[in-house]
């Protein structure tokens, strides 16, 4: 690990100007870092895979912690609440039971206990090509995506190329089929981002980055809104080991019914893409219908149409449709 400055933040503005005005400027590798919970930047500082001149850190500033009711049936979730507090919020355990399983399905108490939800949607990707001191792949400023041609059993069935990385997030597919957005502050001032537009794919503007985020800029706040599907909303999650691992798969689904036929639905995949895959062919199929396991059979062909396996990651094509198929079932009132 690299030696850097340390600064204790108390405000938004003492965060944002200790990250623009750091030297050298750098990029999001070289220049400084804010930091909350800590479990993301840390593993990268000691791969010296970041190298942050100033680390800032955010746990002093007051009110990021909060989880509330917007007053309208929505949500406001501070950055800095952790995902042991979204987990354990009655809120959320009752309007928005998908949050509470996606929050609770990352890690160990331990890390639930200290990472934070602005930090779980802006961590780094964990492909073991980009994670390697010692590789300089397409994400580290080099000229190839190793796991294109290479050990490629954890990476991008959709939206890959050039860097077939997937996005690690468990908050964000749930949190995109919630429709929810993030508020975000820096130099120019504050802007509000739709989570969907959040994310970027490798293929458009930086593959080096997996968000719009300029450097000075932090996440102070989420915004999920109050809706008909939220109160009907799951997240199933494949991983590999019992505990404390990242999902292979995982399908967040919210549906409206009216009795048992789908008014509105929303199906958003993750471990399968650079960003949280939204599958909008396969809500399209599931709206106006009656739900049933035949149908649901067919929704979850249609969700895994367009997939790209590379040569290691084929499982991933018959996993995601099982998910699918299960995530829509608990949400609808069947066994499946």
């Amino acid at each position: 690990m690299n030696t850097f400055e340390w600064m204790n933040a108390t405000t938004v503005s003492e965060a944002v100007n200790a990250l623009k005005n750091g030297a050298p400027a750098g990029d999001l590798d070289d220049g400084p870092r804010p930091i909350a919970g800590g479990q993301d930047l840390l593993t990268t500082m000691k791969d010296y895979i970041t190298r942050p001149t100033r680390v800032v850190n955010l746990k002093g500033i007051r009110g990021l912690d909060k989880i509330e009711s917007d007053g309208k049936g929505g949500l406001r979730i501070g950055a800095l609440a952790t995902l042991a507090q979204l987990e354990e919020s009655p809120v959320v355990r009752r309007g928005f039971p998908g949050l509470a399983e996606a929050a609770h399905s990352v890690g160990t108490p331990q890390i639930r206990n200290l990472g934070t939800v602005g930090g779980n949607l802006c961590q780094r990707p964990r492909c073991w090509y980009f994670r390697l001191e010692e590789v300089v792949c397409l994400k580290k400023g080099g000229t190839e995506c190793y796991a294109a041609t290479g050990e490629n059993k954890y990476h991008a069935i959709f939206g890959g190329g050039p860097s077939y990385i997937v996005h690690p997030s468990d908050l964000a597919p749930m949190l995109v089929a919630l429709g929810a957005s993030v508020t975000v502050a820096g130099a120019a001032g504050q802007r509000t981002i739709a989570l969907d537009k959040f994310f970027t794919l490798p293929a458009d503007g930086n593959v080096r980055r997996e968000n719009v985020l300029q450097n000075e800029e932090i996440i102070t706040e989420v915004l999920v809104p109050a809706s008909k599907f939220a109160a009907h909303s799951t997240y199933l999650k494949f991983k590999e080991r019992d505990s404390m691992d990242f999902a292979m798969s995982a399908v967040a689904a919210a549906l409206a019914l009216d009795g048992k036929t789908v008014s509105e639905a929303r199906l958003v995949l993750g471990g399968v893409a650079p960003i949280p895959w939204r599958v909008p062919k396969a809500e399209s199929a599931l709206v106006g219908k009656t739900i049933n396991n035949d149908l649901l059979i067919d929704v979850a062909k249609v969700a895994l149409q367009g997939a790209e396996p590379l040569a290691k990651n084929a499982y991933k094509v018959p996993l995601t449709q099982t998910l699918v198929r299960r995530a829509l079932a608990r949400v609808g009132g069947l066994n499946a």
